[in-house]
């Protein structure tokens, strides 16, 4: 059996031992979100690169059932990338998010401060792409009380892209994709659950504008168990990515010559 089959069952077994019987134990709340994000990455060289992502949340809570009416979170995060090897990429990045009215945090301002190292191994296919990610986070995020407080937090995820009409994601080509996430941390938001946090399950499609513009539609399944109640985001994402956009835009408007003119 292949190390992606493995790596599949793996997840799904988990799901359903973890997730399933604490659905049947507990009460469930949704909530509706709208999820939007805009990732502009630069290439630095051959083994470094760094991105920048902008994104917010919109969602219904507890006292307002218009998903439009309350923007629960806006952040901003900065990050390096490595190349160790053509299966491994390394990355790190610091992020703030504005958090007010986040349903799993409380109905309060809460200001975060994230610092993220991971890991990204890709399993190198023919005509799809499929990668694991390791990563580990370190949480600075404000109480009730004013004081912010240290949380840790660690993520598992599984990813895989389904080109449908080109072996290789370029312009004007369409694509699927799936992830699995399993969240862990020491304390959850209730007491008595003190390590499994929570499982995301995200399906969607995406489009090439260019070659370096790139926009996705995907659906978001955030699944929590607490003690007395369970919570569940059901959430639509639109990303929006630009890659090397300055660089694009130089080009743009200071052409090369061509190598006959140069001739010339």
């Amino acid at each position: 059996m292949s190390s992606a089959r493995i790596i599949s069952y793996t997840a799904l077994v988990t799901f359903f031992l973890i997730v399933i019987p604490l659905i049947i134990k507990a009460q469930t709340t949704s909530y509706t979100q709208l999820c939007n994000e805009v990732q502009i990455a630069r290439t630095i060289n051959d083994k470094w690169a760094a991105e920048v992502f902008l994104g917010g949340t919109f969602s219904s809570t507890s006292g307002e059932s218009r998903v439009l009416k309350t923007n629960i979170q806006r952040y901003v995060s900065g990050w390096v990338n490595y190349y160790l090897s053509p299966r491994w990429k390394l990355t790190s990045s610091f992020a703030y998010y504005y958090n007010k009215d986040v349903p799993d945090i409380g109905q309060y301002f809460s200001p975060e401060y994230r610092l993220s190292l991971q890991g990204i191994y890709f399993f190198h296919k023919i005509g799809f792409t499929l990668f694991t990610r390791m990563r580990g986070e370190i949480r600075f995020i404000m109480n009730e009380d004013g004081e912010f407080e240290d949380k840790y937090r660690y993520r598992q995820m599984i990813k895989y892209v389904q080109p449908l009409n080109g072996k290789i994601l370029r312009k004007g080509v369409v694509y699927l994709l799936a992830t699995e996430e399993l969240l862990f941390k020491p304390q959850a938001k209730s007491e008595g659950i003190t390590f499994f946090d929570r499982n995301r399950f995200e399906v969607g499609a995406g489009y090439l504008i260019t070659d370096d513009i790139q926009v996705e539609l995907a659906y978001l399944n955030e699944f929590m168990p607490r003690d007395d109640f369970n919570e569940m985001y059901n959430a639509l994402e639109i990303t929006l990515t630009f890659n090397n956009p300055l660089t694009n835009l130089k080009n743009a408007i200071f052409p090369k010559p061509a190598e006959s003119d140069q001739d010339n």
